[in-house]
């Protein structure tokens, strides 16, 4: 079907979407390379569009350094395994994705990313980066958001441009951006993708195509 299928295995501490691992057996947060080839082996007659998130100590959430413990060291011992197994020339013969990635440090990323990471889930970093601001902006206009009219300026000044969701929305983006490039420059991934701007008509979108300068003409004309 050409859909890419990101398989996790193991188990991902901490808690979310209802589920609460936070009190599971720290042992249980790590899987062992025979349990990654097993899902390898089980996707790869069907295709080879298919990641593996596999866990190394890995947690939904962010906590206070020296509560979580990874070990993406240990995903290189995947690798090896399974180049073992397939007799691969290639040293990362299985794409690995990680998750619970809030939180870890640049060391972490940069190993993770050498053992054939190719994805990293930061969700809550995220989450956080799209708080922080939108509470940076309340706290410094914080005298314009407490009515429509009134603030320093004079009792009858207006709120409008600071209570705008236009505004305090396009803070919360801006945060996020910075916190995705962050993310992007650890992960090696920026400006790995030049940016160009396709010819105007040449992506088909439900076979839309603009109008000539002429047709327009014609057709406000009711010509058309």
């Amino acid at each position: 079907m050409k859909i890419w299928l990101e398989m996790e295995i193991g188990i991902t501490g901490g808690e979310e979407d209802g589920v609460n691992n936070e009190d599971i057996d720290p042992e249980k947060l790590y899987t062992s390379p025979e349990q990654v080839f097993s899902v390898y082996e089980a996707l790869a007659p069907i295709g080879s569009m298919f990641s593996i998130a596999a866990a190394f100590g890995n947690v939904h959430g962010v906590y206070k350094p020296g509560n979580v413990v990874l070990s993406p060291q240990k995903l290189k011992g995947h690798q090896a395994y399974a180049k073992e197994k397939l007799m691969s020339v290639d040293d990362k013969p299985i794409y690995l994705v990680m998750h619970g990635g809030s939180g870890s440090t640049k060391e972490e990323i940069e190993t993770a990313v050498s053992a054939g990471v190719v994805k990293m889930n930061v969700d809550t970093d995220t989450q956080w980066a799209y708080w922080d601001g939108l509470r940076k902006f309340s706290a410094e206009n914080f005298d314009y958001l407490q009515g429509q009219i009134g603030n320093p300026k004079g009792p009858d000044a207006p709120n409008k441009k600071f209570y705008d969701p236009r505004v305090w929305i396009r803070k919360a983006e801006e945060t996020m951006t910075a916190r995705c490039i962050e993310s992007m420059t650890l992960l090696g991934s920026k400006d790995t993708y030049p940016c160009s701007k396709p010819a105007s008509g040449s992506i088909p979108m439900w076979n839309f195509k603009p109008l000539s300068l002429a047709d327009q003409a014609k057709k406000m004309m009711g010509l058309h």
